[in-house]
């Protein structure tokens, strides 16, 4: 690895640090081994849920778990087969692996109602957790979700890469991506960003794109008893200028769901916007009651 990214990787794991420190490692069955959680927070505040997007970690919330740790009690999953959470058994299909969340849910949380907010795939396994909890669940908020089987953004194709590359390569393809997928603003990439997306992706197991493009979470949303909410970016690369097909879904279950889109923000909204989607997010939870 070259000086430059030996830096780049000890920039980002101290900031990574500074973060996990204020957290507690919790885990769950999952397959063979664990599914990881982390906890920021006493347990003194409601429980808030964050799942992460596909080939991704707790770090998508990396910029969000300590503001809203302010006023909740934030757990942050790493799902079934991503980050270090083990590989889910078979089947790793939607049903299965929501199963397996529930469970992991049913393990860590306190007894008692609590909100739940999935972004893009995670979405999708919230969706899935949330239809087995029943009114355990206060409320379910999609943040540019995935599994609604409606039409798609026009977004540029993503750059394939392969394992066996140069760091240096590795890393302009992967920053590439980010750009092209995640955010609406090339300087949104910095040093965390870009250690998350390289190290996720290499370690997946769970080929949780194609499980986005599928309509799962729209079959399973009905069955919900939680409020729901939607929150998208603007300028949402997954679905823009389809993202009002978003809402329209959502309301066409709940016709009081609050749909809410973040302006000069694109699909990784809470990484690229942080103040104004947890400003956002808790104006939602407030107004759930």
């Amino acid at each position: 690895m070259s000086q430059e990214l030996e830096a780049l990787r000890a920039r980002a794991l101290e900031q990574i640090a500074r973060v996990e420190a204020q957290s507690v490692r919790l885990g769950s069955p999952c397959g063979n081994g664990e599914m990881l959680w982390h906890r920021w927070g006493d347990g003194s505040k409601p429980p808030l849920v964050l799942f992460h997007g596909g080939y991704g970690s707790w770090l998508h919330w990396f910029r969000n778990v300590l503001p809203l740790s302010q006023h909740y009690t934030v757990f942050a999953a790493d799902l079934p087969g991503l980050g270090e959470s083990a590989p889910p058994p078979e089947p790793r299909d939607p049903h299965a692996m929501g199963k397996v969340v529930a469970e992991g849910l049913e393990t860590v949380l306190p007894p008692g109602p609590f909100d739940l907010v999935g972004f893009s795939y995670g979405a999708v396994m919230a969706g899935h957790a949330a239809a087995l909890l029943g009114e355990r669940v206060r409320s379910l908020t999609l943040v540019g979700a995935g599994g609604l089987g409606l039409k798609r953004g026009h977004m540029q194709d993503l750059v394939t890469w392969r394992p066996d590359m140069s760091g240096e390569k590795l890393a302009e393809l992967h920053r590439r991506n980010l750009e092209i997928l995640m955010v609406a603003h090339p300087g949104t990439v910095d040093d965390v960003a870009l250690y998350m997306q390289m190290t996720n992706t290499m370690r997946a197991v769970v080929k949780s794109r194609y499980i986005s493009r599928t309509a799962s979470l729209a079959q399973v949303l009905p069955s919900v008893k939680a409020k729901l909410a939607g929150i998208w970016g603007e300028l949402d690369g997954t679905t823009h200028p389809y993202t009002q097909e978003r809402c329209d879904l959502l309301r066409s279950i709940q016709p009081d769901a609050p749909f809410e889109v973040v302006p000069d923000s694109g699909h990784w909204v809470q990484y690229e916007t942080p103040a104004a989607f947890d400003a956002t997010l808790l104006g939602i939870l407030r107004g759930h009651g």
